[in-house]
């Protein structure tokens, strides 16, 4: 099945509720029900923490001013775009969204 990249997106600081992190525990069940499955996922340190590389400058902290920053990104299989947006819109959200992303697999030579 096709791959597909769901990034959190929520305001910085805003604290996650106990039933919201209960929420993301049980995601993986979830969409397992409807057919998906996730392969990975894992929250994001804050922004704060980031360390952007630009060509050859190299800068700590966040390097984009906005509101909302990725929080998480979990990786699902889907049978299409429809039904990763279906699994998606199941994603636990606080005060942000999420977007979803179709992924390219590339050969890894070792």
């Amino acid at each position: 099945m096709p791959q597909y990249a769901v990034m959190i997106f929520e305001r910085e600081g805003v604290e996650m509720p106990p039933e919201v992190l209960e929420a993301h525990g049980s995601l993986d069940a979830r969409i397992a029900e409807r057919g998906g499955r996730v392969v990975a996922g894992m929250a994001l340190q804050p922004s704060s923490t980031a360390t952007a590389i630009r060509g050859d400058l190299i800068t700590d902290g966040p390097f984009i001013e906005t509101k909302e920053a990725i929080a998480g990104v979990f990786v699902i299989e889907a049978r299409d775009l429809d039904h990763a947006l279906a699994l998606a819109r199941m994603t636990p959200i606080v005060s942000g969204g999420v977007e979803v992303r179709p992924l390219i697999g590339f050969d890894i030579v070792e």
